[in-house]
């Protein structure tokens, strides 16, 4: 397919089509058209959160919202005082879409399903009559006079005024490589948002033992997050690993993920703390195993006794008979466990990355480019990633709408 459009979106995700459908409704009649290269649209929406679809996170003022973005947090404010997380709910909801917020703060529909999110927008495109074009890759984009030209490998050729680079992160390479070669300048990517691969005797066939809140710290970087942590197969993950690992992803990297890591498994608790409900724990029951546990401390019976025996507490020792030394070193397996890291794993669907085009080059009141008039960009193809807990799709409805927005500003004009 060919043809004359006001709007070429190139990538058919959340940001490119939150994008399409500001552009298609602020100006009614407008030809739009969204460009995806595979036969289905909006299919990290449908993995998300599990298949939930993590919509977005109820940090609703700004300044709350913009420190959880390792990078672009400054660039952020801006545009989250433009559209912010309440607008995104009320978008949604006056769609028919409600949303719940879960302890941690993650939002997801109350349906508990992804589907509902993709039919949300689907439908909000078919009203506004954007044009969807699948198995549709593109290959070229250039300019010409006042139009751009966006070619295909198939061979299509599709001219606008308006281009908007939503193809997600820079994993495949496809839009920075588009945006490099309109002169862009490119940030190299890192992984971001990735579980640690611990092998530790602590830790070894105890996958799906969960703690919460722990804190997790690398001590070399000085990076710290507050939150669950899970125990898999391969090592460590939860959201407080993939924070860490989003604040610090491209430390890490060059690092080639050999790093230490510290876990503070009482979330908080001080050493003196912990000693006093370890000490609280004999005067109750002086009679019991240490190995049975301790009282107010949350940690799993299994990973308990595992860090009893990395304490060198015999299994058969009585609460009663607990050295001073025996439950110093407790105490500290307890509040300071460190773990080796030797890489990285992670879901290939739900890979983030930091990189992509570089913020400077952007305009974040338009979102257009600072070189190239007419193109517009949203999502992950910039250098913008946020921690886990649905911040990367609010970053992507942010500046999906205020490109779109903008570009149909510029048609008016």
């Amino acid at each position: 397919m060919s043809g004359e459009f006001d709007l070429i979106v190139i990538g058919g995700g959340a940001a490119g089509f939150f994008g399409a459908i500001a552009f298609a409704e602020s100006s009614p009649g407008s030809r739009v058209v969204i460009l995806e290269k595979t036969d289905a649209v909006l299919g990290k929406v449908k993995i998300s959160g599990g298949g939930r679809c993590n919509v977005t996170h109820a940090a609703y003022d700004p300044g709350e919202l913009t420190p959880n973005y390792p990078r672009g947090e400054k660039n952020l404010i801006g545009p989250f005082y433009r559209w912010a997380v309440g607008d995104t709910i009320d978008w949604f909801e006056s769609r028919g879409v409600e949303l719940k917020v879960e302890e941690d703060g993650r939002m997801f529909p109350t349906t508990d399903d992804s589907q509902t999110i993709i039919n949300c927008l689907t439908d909000a495109a078919e009203d506004s009559s954007v044009m969807v074009e699948y198995r549709c890759s593109v290959d070229s984009l250039s300019k010409s006079g006042e139009q751009w030209e966006v070619g295909t490998k198939s061979g299509g050729l599709f001219r606008g005024k308006n281009v908007l680079l939503a193809t997600g992160g820079v994993r495949n390479g496809a839009g920075t490589e588009l945006a490099g070669a309109v002169g862009h300048t490119i940030i190299p990517a890192a992984p971001s948002l990735f579980t640690f691969k611990v092998a530790d005797p602590r830790i070894e066939e105890l996958s799906g033992v969960s703690v919460s809140p722990v804190i997790a710290e690398l001590p070399e970087l000085g990076h710290r997050t507050t939150g669950p942590c899970l125990i898999t197969h391969w090592g460590l993950s939860g959201p407080a690993i993939l924070k860490l690992s989003a604040l610090a992803a491209r430390e890490l990297a060059e690092r080639e993920y050999r790093f230490k890591v510290k876990i503070h498994w009482l979330g908080g608790m001080s050493e003196e703390e912990a000693d006093g409900l370890l000490g609280a724990t004999r005067e109750a029951s002086p009679k019991k195993f240490v190995r049975s546990g301790a009282e107010g401390t949350k940690i799993p019976l299994r990973l308990w006794q595992r860090f009893v025996g990395a304490a060198g507490i015999d299994e058969e020792m009585c609460w009663s008979n607990l050295s001073k030394k025996e439950r110093h070193r407790l105490v500290q397996q307890l509040t300071a466990s460190e773990f080796a890291v030797n890489g990285k794993s992670m879901n290939k669907d739900e890979f983030v990355t930091a990189g992509g085009v570089d913020r400077n080059e952007v305009d974040f009141r338009t979102m257009e480019s600072r070189i190239a008039s007419g193109l517009f960009f949203a999502g992950e193809v910039l250098d913008v990633d946020g921690v886990t807990g649905g911040f990367n799709f609010q970053a992507a409805w942010t500046t999906g709408r205020i490109a779109g927005e903008a570009a149909a500003e510029s048609l008016a004009g």
